[in-house]
């Protein structure tokens, strides 16, 4: 098992986990528990963003391993994964700033569509983690665009 990629994935089921945890505190009306559960997925959310920020800058990205024939529906599926990553992390970062600034209306109408995509997000993202480094063995680890485009 490789180390930081299975650290980080780690921590985005945490994060994933507290969204979770935080979504039951503010159905059940628990508002400083909601609040310390989602502050908790944040910081889950942040570390994995560094370790993989991190590891991107200074080992690259493992690129597909396995089987030819299945590479193209991986790297659609990979793509499918990145643009919902990309869209999760802004929808947090502007569901966050709406709960800090107490705009609680606003908040209230984003949060549960934000935690649906950070869901499903973090799902594809451990499919991801699985297709690379347990269903099949990695393959190079390159630049992030030679990984995703396979060149």
């Amino acid at each position: 098992m490789p180390f930081l990629p299975t650290i980080s994935t780690f921590f985005i089921i945490l994060s994933a986990i507290f969204v979770a945890i935080g979504w039951s505190f503010i159905i059940k009306n628990k508002v400083k528990a909601h609040k310390k559960s989602m502050i908790a997925a944040s910081i889950s959310a942040l570390l994995f963003f560094i370790i993989y920020v991190s590891r991107t800058a200074f080992v690259g990205n493992t690129s597909f391993g396995g089987p030819e024939n299945i590479k193209i529906y991986y790297t659609i599926f990979l793509i499918f994964h990145i643009t919902l990553a990309t869209i999760s992390a802004i929808f947090g970062v502007i569901t966050l700033t709406l709960a800090f600034k107490r705009n609680i209306t606003k908040h209230r109408k984003i949060g549960p569509v934000t935690s649906v995509i950070w869901f499903i997000s973090a799902i594809t993202g451990v499919a991801v983690y699985l297709l690379l480094y347990v269903i099949y063995e990695g393959g190079e680890t390159t630049s992030m665009l030679k990984a995703i485009l396979g060149t």
